[in-house]
């Protein structure tokens, strides 16, 4: 804001100066102009002498507007409403009335200044409006995205009708809710898995002890008896099964959805959703030289949450790009009964024909991802948004290609 107070102060200033700058040409002008009618009252007054009254032409003249020669005693010859000078020339009076330059100059002068304090007037009302509604509220906003980086608490941004930051403070708010729901979650989980090793850990060590009880009696020849030894190693088998129980429970946790993802069901037009894709990639994708194609369709309106829907398109898009060859991405559009199938192909698929069932799981990565980098999220993600959204997903190998097939419902 101090940048922005002593813009305002140069603005202001710079107003100042104009100002007077313009007063003082003005005044130059006005000095001038004071001594032009009598430029002219010489002239006349020469050509009165030389061809008398009657020659005297006022058609050349700009400020003297009329001639009066003095007839004796007539009071009405030194009249107070006009401006005039009087002069003698040949053994005559003669009043000369004249228009100031000055004068005129002068009015020229204040209608110049009142237009020049209302163009300062105007622009200090601008920027005093852009101060508070535009300065203001962001200077409230500049420290939340960096604090929020840090995973530092921010308190909550009221929210208002400002036309420049309405939007972009809900989604701040937005973003911090987030935020810190995504931090619960952790910690959440975090204690979860903490306490499941814990009990699965005790529980282990039951069945392990008595395993070990065993082996060592059986090493140590304390059982003789051919009976008795196979008692011993069919509860060994036994608590062997009850430790394999335990690692299938945690190979099961492991494997349990960890991601809550929220869908709000509604329903958006296709081409809104092409229309945001071909908005966020048309010019990325040109930077790193990737053609990229949107074939035709014809417009509906389908089924799901238009900001999800986005997000697969994007993740589909991002593995693409990531996994492709970087000739092209190309976007074509089906219909089938109640559904529009959205396709993104790309060229240089390297994933065998066996890892294909695969590529939806999560945090699977297929051998072609070795040199890229990424969580094996995406497309685990995607699926995930589409079941909720009563659609599908799915993938083929086509020619070299890779081809992943959204399913949309039509509303």
């Amino acid at each position: 804001m101090k940048a922005y107070n002593r813009f305002t102060a140069a603005v202001l200033l710079v107003f100042v100066l104009i100002i007077a700058a313009t007063n003082l040409v003005m005044r130059t002008k006005d000095s001038q102009g004071s001594r032009a009618h009598r430029v002219e009252i010489e002239r006349l007054v020469r050509l009165i002498e030389e061809k008398g009254y009657e020659s005297a032409d006022l058609s050349g003249c700009v400020y003297v507007k009329n001639i009066v020669r003095c007839d004796g005693d007539d009071a009405s010859f030194y009249t107070p409403e006009s401006s005039y000078e009087i002069r003698e020339t040949g053994g005559e009076m003669y009043r000369f009335d004249y228009v100031s330059a000055a004068g005129a100059d002068g009015r020229k002068t204040v209608l110049i200044n009142l237009l020049l304090v209302g163009a300062a007037a105007v622009t200090a009302a601008v920027i005093f409006y852009i101060r508070v509604k535009i300065l203001r509220p962001f200077v409230r906003l500049r420290d939340i995205p960096y604090e929020l980086a840090k995973g530092n608490p921010v308190i909550p941004l009221a929210e208002s009708k400002n036309r420049y930051f309405g939007r972009f403070v809900w989604g701040v708010n937005m973003l911090r809710e987030n935020t810190e729901m995504q931090k619960r979650r952790e910690y959440d989980l975090q204690r979860e898995k903490k306490t499941l090793l814990l009990s699965i850990s005790h529980d282990i060590k039951t069945p392990l002890s008595t395993i070990k009880l065993y082996s060592s009696a059986l090493s140590k020849g304390l059982y003789k008896d051919a009976a008795k030894q196979l008692e011993i190693a069919r509860s060994i088998n036994q608590k062997a099964d009850e430790i394999e129980g335990y690692v299938a429970q945690i190979i099961s946790a492991s494997k349990e959805d960890f991601l809550d993802l929220d869908v709000n069901m509604g329903e958006f037009y296709l081409s809104e959703l092409v229309g945001k894709i071909s908005e966020y990639y048309k010019d990325r994708l040109a930077l790193i030289k990737t053609d990229f194609e949107i074939g035709t369709y014809s417009d509906c309106l389908i089924k799901g949450d238009f900001d999800r829907g986005v997000e697969v398109l994007q993740n589909i898009i991002e593995n693409a790009i990531k996994y492709g060859d970087g000739r092209l991405i190309k976007i074509t559009f089906d219909e089938e009964e109640d559904c529009r199938l959205v396709t993104v192909r790309n060229g240089g698929c390297a994933l065998g024909e066996d890892e294909l069932p695969h590529i939806f799981d999560s945090f699977w990565r297929g051998a072609n991802s070795c040199s890229c980098k990424g969580s094996g999220l995406g497309l685990y993600i995607g699926r995930k948004l589409m079941n909720k959204m009563d659609g599908e997903i799915f993938a083929r190998i086509e020619d070299g290609s890779m081809l992943v097939t959204a399913v949309f419902r039509l509303r």
